[in-house]
């Protein structure tokens, strides 16, 4: 319960973009090729996939219908989504299939998903972009045009011009590609750990009681992650060729972040008020933390691009495996570790012989070896690995960067999508208060926060297996049915975690909780991930259906952004709005109150203190839950009337 992450009642900082990151390719068919043009029957003894294919002669496969996608493959997607997620930790991280998309993107924070893919119609075909110069490929093609940035990187694929004569080459084992695989796992875990350690600084800051006006202030770090969209076809169309394509961008990202690192680990005990009874320095925390997520999202985009072309064909699924596995460690690294070797006490009563006042490593400490890692590691590979030369490099990507932001400025002005995104935009308010406020008023009430930080481990297999299970009843025509029908369960989750808190205070005995309120804590939390991924899995299900397939990654690239912002701005709001809503009383001194700073230091110099008689968080909770439940019988039927349009509704219409 970080105070970011939808739906973790730890406030996971991560968000719900770190659930959505890799469910953003979901719009394959489940087959290879089954997107494919079927040819007329030949006569018999023939190919049917047309002359020079050679081989033996085949029976036509039969395809599945276009813009259906499989339970399974939605399944994979939000299995590996989810697993991102835990907790900013992942679980298990299934792969499957030859092509990837992901989101821009997070629950809990969350990752990337393969599907199998239909091929792209040929040039000739209507979309919603300029033909491509027909060329003779093998393996698989880099369209910019169809990519928002990184995350058309999943369209962009390995290319070679073949000559008369030449044939593709044979394929490769993974134990061929083991260097490559090991590296990309790597640097994977290193873009987890400022995600980790952003994750974890609300949890200290509320150990030090800042404002909830402070925390939302901070939250503000999350939102790189959902709007990298705006950047990313920039660092995918400008590079040094001599250099490489991905290093351009992911070396002197990894560089500023590592000197970043090793420069706030002398300065991060004063930032956050550690000495001489300052408080904390939120306004310097946010904008270096800030600037973190940044870096952080760019070298995504520029590492996700380069697992493509790093690897052969017949091994690039494992580019998703590296990016759940490395970013659950770096996330787990970053700041469920890094809270418990931080805790004195944890540290004190599970590590150590004789207590001692602080724990095994600090935040600077933290900062200061990381910080070297990037440096060093960054280093090697900047001079050890060189990028495929055998990437051909067009006129389209001098033209991507206008031609994807024309292409999204079309797919946004579609009706059926901007009635879409209005909608998912207002549907999470009901949530807000829940998911972005109960984890640091648990704090606030004593939960030690590296125990809500351990609770992210139990979750991992739940948030693997959700997906699969939710998925078999959102593969149908109607996805959205099942967002509709756990909206309600999910508001109502809302009214329990605000009665947990509640109850958390009366249930602490001497300093410490008991064994059975951890348990009910626990329970709580794995009930509304039921709800969670009913309407997480819904929404990319739907998503995955209605994107155009000529265009997908871009499409699927906008709606994953749209569905983050949606979250993300509420659990701002929720977390500006606590103070306000809050009232307290000036006690010991008549004619006082609590309203302002100023009031409050006036109180206490004649001789009262402020107590709180109304707390925002409950009034916020309440306020929050009516205005979903508003939501659902207004709205709620509108986006499920969404379903109702057909395929024409959905495709982008603008011409060439």
């Amino acid at each position: 319960m970080h105070g970011g992450r939808e739906g973790d009642p730890r406030g996971d900082a991560r968000g719900e973009e770190r659930n959505a990151r890799g469910q953003g390719g979901m719009h394959g068919l489940g087959g290879r090729g089954g997107g494919r043009r079927r040819g007329r029957a030949g006569p018999p003894g023939t190919d049917p996939r047309g002359p020079g294919a050679g081989g033996a002669v085949t029976r036509p496969r039969r395809r599945a219908p276009r813009g259906r996608r499989p339970a399974v493959a939605v399944a994979v997607a939000a299995a590996a989504a989810a697993a991102a997620g835990a907790g900013g930790g992942s679980g298990g991280w299934p792969f499957a299939g030859c092509r990837r998309r992901r989101g821009p993107a997070s629950p809990a924070a969350p990752r990337p998903a393969l599907v199998a893919e239909p091929r792209q119609p040929s040039a000739s075909s209507r979309t919603c972009r300029p033909p491509s110069p027909t060329r003779t490929t093998v393996g698989w093609e880099d369209r910019p045009q169809e990519a928002a940035g990184g995350e058309g990187d999943k369209e962009a694929l390995l290319v070679r011009d073949a000559g008369p004569g030449e044939l593709p080459r044979p394929p490769r084992g993974c134990r061929a590609e083991l260097s490559s695989i090991l590296l990309l796992l790597f640097l994977y875990v290193l873009q987890g750990i400022p995600l980790g350690l952003a994750g974890s600084i609300p949890l200290i800051l509320q150990s030090k009681n800042v404002s909830y006006t402070d925390q939302a202030f901070f939250s503000l770090v999350f939102w790189p992650f959902s709007l990298k969209l705006l950047w990313a076809p920039l660092v995918d169309a400008v590079y040094l060729r001599s250099f490489g394509r991905r290093k351009s961008w992911l070396v002197p990202t990894q560089y500023t972040l590592g000197l970043f690192m090793i420069y706030l680990s002398g300065q991060v005990e004063r930032l956050l008020g550690g000495a001489g009874g300052r408080g904390p320095d939120v306004t310097a925390l946010t904008v270096t933390f800030f600037l973190f997520e940044f870096l952080a999202a760019t070298q995504d985009i520029a590492v996700d691009g380069w697992a493509l072309t790093m690897l052969s064909r017949e091994n690039v699924g494992y580019a998703s495996t590296c990016n759940s596995v490395g970013q659950t460690a770096g996330y787990f690294l970053g700041n469920v570790l890094f809270l418990a070797l931080e805790s004195a006490d944890f540290c004190n009563k599970y590590l150590r012989f004789e207590p001692q006042p602080r724990g095994i490593v600090t935040l600077s400490d933290f900062l200061f070896f990381w910080g070297a890692v990037f440096l060093i590691t960054t280093t090697l590979v900047a001079l050890l690995k060189k990028e495929n030369k055998e990437v051909s490099v067009g006129k389209e990507e001098t033209q991507g960067i206008t031609d994807t932001y024309k292409l999204l400025f079309a797919i946004i002005k579609m009706p059926a999508v901007l009635t879409f995104c209005l909608l998912i935009l207002t549907a999470k308010i009901g949530f807000s208060a829940a998911d972005a406020v109960t984890g640091l008023k648990l704090v606030e009430e004593g939960v030690p926060k590296e125990h809500l930080a351990l609770l992210a481990v139990p979750m991992v297999p739940l948030q693997i297996i959700l997906p699969l299970i939710i998925s078999k009843y959102t593969a149908g025509p109607q996805p959205l049915n099942i967002f509709y029908k756990a909206m309600p369960y999910r508001l109502l989750f809302g009214l329990e975690y605000a009665l947990l808190v509640w109850w958390t205070p009366r249930v602490e005995h001497q300093g410490g909780f008991p064994i059975y309120y951890y348990i009910i804590v626990l329970l709580s939390y794995a009930l509304h991930q039921v709800t969670l991924y009913s309407m997480y899995v819904s929404i990319m299900a739907f998503n995955a259906k209605v994107s155009d397939p000529l265009i997908g990654g871009t499409y699927m690239t906008l709606l994953n952004t749209v569905s983050n912002l949606g979250g993300n701005w509420p659990s701002t709001v929720a977390l500006w709005l606590v103070d306000p809503l809050t009232v307290k009383e000036c006690v010991g001194a008549s004619n006082q109150n609590c309203r302002t700073p100023d009031a409050v230091e006036l109180c206490k110099k004649l001789g009262g203190s402020c107590v709180t008689a109304l707390d925002g968080y409950y009034v916020e909770s309440i306020i929050c839950v009516f205005i979903g439940f508003a939501w659902w019988f207004v709205l709620g039927p509108k986006l499920k009337k969404l379903q109702d349009k057909g395929p024409s509704s959905w495709k982008c219409k603008r011409s060439n």
